[in-house]
């Protein structure tokens, strides 16, 4: 969670609204936005693509900055560079323009696996979904994938759909965050709780995905690249899945609704057959990790880190610990937390220096319809030294009544932040460990936050999976984070001068 970004969201949500119906935003492969109109052809091409007009590059010019703001910024210098050249080169096969200043390709700081577009020749891709990529012509197979989506003029059509969706029309956003789908929680936990802006709400259908794909098969060999590609990043993907899956345990695993890209495994053979098992073409491997050698990994301290449980914002200089059986999911605007027995949303809103009307406001944001939202009173108490306030308030779910709680914290300065959490009835308790833990950290522990990045290094002679992956910069898991971060199996060997990933301190 970066700092208070909410007008800037509020401005990314306006413009995204004023583009309409051409415009929604979904997960890295799993689906991304699109513009202009065409006709769907056979084979998964369009049979013709409009060209992108002065009005998309209006709208397009409109959300550009605020989205900018929503998805934690840009990543500048060589390595951006070199994915903006990647991204236009991989564009201009599309046939939306054949000049390359018609497209605008940004690298976002964003600890994700996500990439979508917007109208105007807009294409933009996590630095995270970056790092998961082995060669240049998965990250232009990537990127192509997108902007098929907007030869094919999908969001228009899943658009149609979502206007029909009565959760989304409550959220009233695109940029609102994947909604609960958990139906214990009824369809106030729906309303109320965000994964924040790294998991959004719209999916494709399985056919606009196979579109989607085909045409950046067909990009990627317009472009000379191996179309094989496609076909091994969403294996990543899956991999990555099961991996993150796995590292929460089989009591915790994250529900499909909060997959930041879900089930790319259905799509590894089909995008394979398509681009044919015998393709050939460039992959530019050593190029491509040459270049994105030193992107930050995971979570940037200026927007908070996540080290298991717990959740540490330097620049804040604030620090929580999730209870145990709870994952921590960290966005743009909240961090999000997840369980079995309950979910929650750490987050800020304004504070006029009266932690009763900010406890009150933060209950009236989350009234939903004819249903309002009233804490049954609201206590005063400190926690380790912060002035705090806490509300309980029961409401009705569509299956049994359920407790909602909003506890927050005075951090001097005009500055508070709270918790809001959903369980079952009578379970509230179940955050009290959490709520407890909220603590103003020292300047030098703040300065000694530092962000994990990628190091690409040479396979020296003698050198084993197993030596590599040991030089991860984790307590857990290393050798299957060093495999899937590379794509590598058990059993694949490596040559000595080849280049691997890692990720160290």
């Amino acid at each position: 969670m970066s700092g208070n970004q909410r007008n800037q969201i509020r401005r990314a949500r306006r413009a995204l609204a004023s583009i309409g119906t051409s415009a929604t935003l979904v997960l890295a492969i799993a689906g991304c936005t699109t513009a202009p109109a065409s006709r769907e052809g056979t084979m998964g091409t369009p049979a013709t693509v409009d060209t992108i007009s002065q009005a998309d590059k209006a709208q397009g010019a409109k959300a550009h900055p605020d989205l900018i703001a929503e998805f934690g910024g840009v990543v500048t210098g060589p390595q951006a560079a070199y994915v903006e050249t990647v991204g236009k080169n991989i564009a201009v096969q599309s046939g939306l323009s054949n000049a390359r200043s018609d497209f605008t390709v940004t690298l976002l700081n964003s600890p994700v696996n996500n990439a979508f577009a917007i109208p105007g020749g807009y294409v933009y891709v996590t630095r995270q979904l970056t790092a998961l990529m082995n060669n240049e012509a998965e990250l232009a197979g990537v990127l192509g994938h997108e902007i098929g989506h907007v030869a094919a003029r999908h969001s228009a059509k899943r658009q149609k759909a979502a206007t029909r969706n009565s959760i989304l029309g409550a959220l009233g956003s695109i940029l609102s965050g994947v909604v609960l789908g958990d139906s214990s929680f009824g369809r106030l936990g729906q309303q109320v709780f965000s994964q924040g802006s790294q998991l959004l709400t719209l999916q494709y259908s399985r056919g606009q995905e196979t579109q989607a794909d085909n045409l950046g098969i067909s990009y990627l060999r317009s472009a000379g690249y191996d179309p094989r590609a496609m076909s091994s990043v969403l294996e990543s993907l899956a991999r990555q899945n099961a991996l993150e899956a796995q590292l929460r345990g089989s009591q915790n695993q994250v529900p499909a609704w909060a997959s930041t890209h879900p089930d790319p495994a259905s799509r590894v053979r089909a995008a394979l057959a398509q681009a044919g098992p015998n393709a050939t073409g460039m992959t530019n491997r050593d190029t491509f990790l040459t270049r994105i050698d030193g992107l930050i990994y995971g979570d940037d301290p200026k927007q908070g880190m996540i080290e298991g449980a717990r959740f540490i914002h330097p620049d804040l200089r604030l620090g929580f610990e999730a209870p145990n059986g709870f994952y921590l999911v960290n966005g743009t605007r909240s961090v999000s937390i997840s369980g079995e027995s309950g979910k929650a949303e750490f987050t800020t809103a304004s504070f006029d220096g009266n932690l009763t009307n900010y406890v009150t406001t933060a209950f009236g944001q989350l009234s939903s319809g004819n249903q309002r939202i009233t804490p049954q009173n609201i206590e005063r108490t400190t926690v380790n030294g912060l002035p705090a306030a806490y509300g309980t308030a029961r409401v009705q779910g569509s299956n049994g009544p359920l407790d909602v709680v909003v506890f927050a914290y005075d951090f001097g300065g005009g500055k508070a932040y709270h918790f809001v959490t959903i369980t079952q009835a009578g379970g509230a308790g179940v955050f009290n460990p959490m709520f407890r833990s909220m603590r103003r950290i020292s300047a030098s522990e703040a300065s000694a936050v530092k962000p994990k990045r990628l190091d690409v290094v040479t396979v020296r002679p003698g050198d084993t999976m197993q030596t590599l992956a040991a030089r991860m910069a984790f307590d857990n898991a290393k050798l299957e984070r060093f495999l899937v971060l590379n794509n590598l199996s058990a059993n694949s060997r490596l040559g000595a001068g080849s280049k691997v990933k890692i990720v160290t301190d």
